[in-house]
Parts: structure tokens; C-alpha cells; sequence
């Protein structure tokens, strides 16, 4: 009695896995990739290059890092860049990706609500799905955290005009508050109720102290890679929703490019820059 073959089983290429992952990106929305059980790894990205490579990795949504950007272009961090200049940059971006974009948008560049809406309402004409907006500022190149109702009115200028997903950034660890958890629970509410989709609070990294925000925040919460971050599958557990790295992956190739410059310079040996 003749036997059927067993059907082959199909085997899918790591690209075509790829272009899959990134159509399922595409159809879900940026706010329901912070819903799910896995926290979303965000890649900060700084120009259209590192938003292609970032995407060709697989990752499911970018998220640009104005520190990395600014100093790509000569100017410090701290809202030193003009809009439009930045703008331009975001619009590379989101021209080659594939997958949702948030913009790192500081402190809005303005301390006019109308101004800032303004602004993020033409991020949205270009194809960007979220803003990071925060409630500290650089004065004279230090981090000062502003006073909440300031970050309340942009939010709500901003939604009045857009659908942006809004991630409130406090800076209360960044700026070593005495009471940092209370007064990040306490900001975060009032950004929940002023129309925030998710709250980012930098340095928050003691398990006790993230289990005590998720357990008062229903927002889906951000933190921020430091050597003292609980791992990812802590972070998972935790309830975390969402993780970035900011300029750090920038940082580190700079100064890898500054240590090749000054061997070059001193050796005049081509294996340097040749990689071998």
C-alpha cells in the first residue's frame, strides 16, 4: 500500500520574517504596541541611516533621540537646535521607515502651549505617530524641572489639534527630586487626566520603586537603559511597557569613531580604517 509523502514543511528566510514583522507593524497602531505583554524596545535612532538599519534588525517602532540628533548637526542638547532644522531631520526619518516613528520633541521649543501644538501638529503632516514631551528644561546646561501645569496645558493644546500618542517624560530622578516616586505618581496623574498616552520617567530603575509606580499608574510606563536596569525579562514582569536607550548607542559609536580618528592620526596605518 503506497504511503503519501509528508508535506515539506515551508521554510521562511530571516528577511521574509522581516517584511512580515513589518506589515503586522503597520497594522497595529503605535499606542497598541504599548498594550502588550512584552515591553516595546524602542530604537533610538538619529538620522535616515540608523532608521533603516534599526528597522532592518526588526525592531517595531523608532523613537529619535534629540541629544544624538543635535550633535549630529553641531549644536548641543537642551532645545539648541531650531525647529526647522530638526524637522527636516524627522522627515528622513519617517521618509525611509516603515514602522512608527516618535519624536523626541524636548520640551516642545517652546514655552507657548499654541506654539507647541503648532510645531507637533506639523510632525504629525509628516507621518510621525508619537512625541516624547517632558516637564524639565536645560538652563545654562543644567536639567531643571519645570512646574507641572505648563507640560498640562501643551498636552492638551496638542491634542486638541492632533492624534499624536503623547509620552509625558518627568524629569524628577533626572533632576534628583527629594521625593522622586511620590512626585512622579503625583505628575503622572495629572498628565493621565490632561490626555498623556504614556509616561516616561528617566532613571526610574529600583524594582520596588517601578512596581509601586505601575501599581498606581494605569499608564503604560517608559523607563530608561542604565547599567542598573533590571533586565528585560524583569522589566516584563514588573509590568513595564516600554524601553529606550536614548543617545547611549550613539555616545558609544562617537567615541569608538574619536578612539579610530586618533590611532589613525598617530599610526598612519590604513588597517584602521580598513577593519582589519
Amino acid at each position: 500500500m503506497a504511503t503519501k509523502d509528508k508535506p515539506k514543511k515551508k521554510v521562511t528566510s530571516k528577511k521574509a520574517t522581516k517584511k512580515k514583522d513589518e506589515k503586522k507593524s503597520k497594522k497595529i497602531s503605535f499606542s497598541e504596541l504599548h498594550q502588550h505583554k512584552d515591553p516595546l524596545l524602542i530604537a533610538n535612532v538619529w538620522d535616515a541611516h540608523s532608521a533603516q538599519l534599526a528597522q532592518a534588525a526588526g525592531f517595531k517602532a523608532l523613537g529619535t533621540s534629540s541629544h544624538a540628533i543635535a550633535f549630529s548637526l553641531g549644536y548641543k542638547d537642551g532645545e539648541q537646535i531650531p525647529v526647522k532644522e530638526l524637522l527636516f531631520v524627522i522627515e528622513r526619518i519617517v521618509a525611509v521607515s516603515k514602522i512608527p516613528v516618535s519624536v523626541d520633541f524636548e520640551a516642545g521649543y517652546s514655552d507657548d502651549p499654541a506654539v507647541v501644538a503648532k510645531h507637533a501638529l506639523k510632525l504629525q503632516k509628516l507621518g510621525v505617530k508619537g512625541i516624547n514631551l517632558e516637564d524639565g528644561k536645560v538652563v545654562n546646561g543644567k536639567r531643571k524641572l519645570e512646574k507641572e501645569k505648563l507640560l498640562i496645558k501643551k498636552i492638551k493644546a496638542i491634542k486638541e489639534v492632533t492624534k499624536l500618542f503623547i509620552n509625558a517624560r518627568t524629569d524628577t530622578y533626572t533632576t534628583k527630586h527629594e521625593n522622586a516616586l511620590e512626585e512622579s505618581i503625583r505628575r503622572a496623574r495629572l498628565y493621565e487626566k490632561a490626555g498623556a498616552d504614556g509616561i516616561f520617567v528617566p532613571l526610574l530603575e529600583e524594582p520596588l520603586e517601578i512596581a509601586a509606580f505601575v501599581d498606581e499608574i494605569k499608564l503604560p510606563l517608559n523607563v530608561f537603559t542604565t547599567p542598573n536596569l533590571p533586565s528585560y525579562q524583569a522589566l516584563k514582569e514588573l509590568g513595564v511597557k516600554r524601553i529606550s536607550h536614548g543617545a547611549k548607542q550613539y555616545d558609544l559609536l562617537m567615541k569608538k569613531s574619536e578612539k579610530i580618528f586618533n590611532q589613525f592620526i598617530e599610526t598612519k596605518d590604513y588597517s584602521i580604517v580598513l577593519g582589519k
